[in-house]
């Protein structure tokens, strides 16, 4: 009797451990795709100076942690959901090809809201007009987490929950509609700092801000 709860406890723990493996795979110790996927982004970003091999290793997981602590996540070093998502990863365990319309919704929030509601197309059409020109990255996620691309992911308001507004602009604009006329910039003239975005062609203004190429 004793011997056969033994093999059961051996055995119940090796479900646990199994399990737990796939449940959190991109983590110190993991390797495989999804990690060369993060590892291809985090040096995209800047965020990570080592080779793309597919394991999760010391300097992936010292990325990881700084990725996170710039963008408002729990800084524990594991590529977990909801910081997959940030990095615009599917991971396995989820589904749905929603992901760009999910993270345009938050640009939109975050960047847009009060502004009218072209003004919140708008800005998701920027971001789309990016992800379509050669001098950006080639994904919605690497657009938006480019290195001080947008204030919104500089001061963590990203990550908060879009409303319904903000997802039928950032569907609009995935639809199609830009009323920029293929802007790649914009900015709010009454905060900005920077000289060399008033050096760009101005092409429209929508509520606070400009849009320009």
């Amino acid at each position: 009797m004793k011997k056969k709860i033994f093999f059961l406890i051996i055995f119940l723990l090796l479900i646990v451990s199994a399990t737990a493996g796939v449940l959190a795979t991109s983590r110190r110790g993991s390797s495989g795709s999804e990690v060369r996927q993060i590892q291809e982004k985090l040096k995209r970003w800047g965020y990570y100076s080592g080779s793309v091999d597919g394991i999760y290793g010391s300097k992936t997981e010292a990325a990881v942690r700084s990725f996170q602590k710039k963008n408002g996540l729990t800084v524990d070093g594991i590529a977990g959901k909801k910081t997959l998502a940030a990095m615009g990863i599917q991971s396995a365990s989820s589904s749905g090809g929603s992901n760009d319309l999910s993270l345009l919704s938050k640009v939109v929030y975050s960047e847009a809201r009060g502004e009218p509601y072209t003004g919140q197309v708008a800005v998701a059409a920027v971001v789309l007009n990016r992800v379509s020109s050669s001098s950006f990255p080639n994904t919605v996620s690497g657009v938006v987490y480019q290195s001080g691309a947008f204030d919104a992911v500089s001061d963590g308001q990203i990550n908060m929950s879009p409303d319904s507004t903000a997802r039928k602009a950032a569907q609009d604009a995935i639809n199609g509609w830009d009323p920029t006329y293929g802007c790649i910039y914009y900015f709010n003239p009454s905060t900005a700092t920077s000289r060399w975005i008033w050096s760009r062609p101005q092409v429209v203004t929508i509520g606070k801000h400009i849009f320009c190429r």
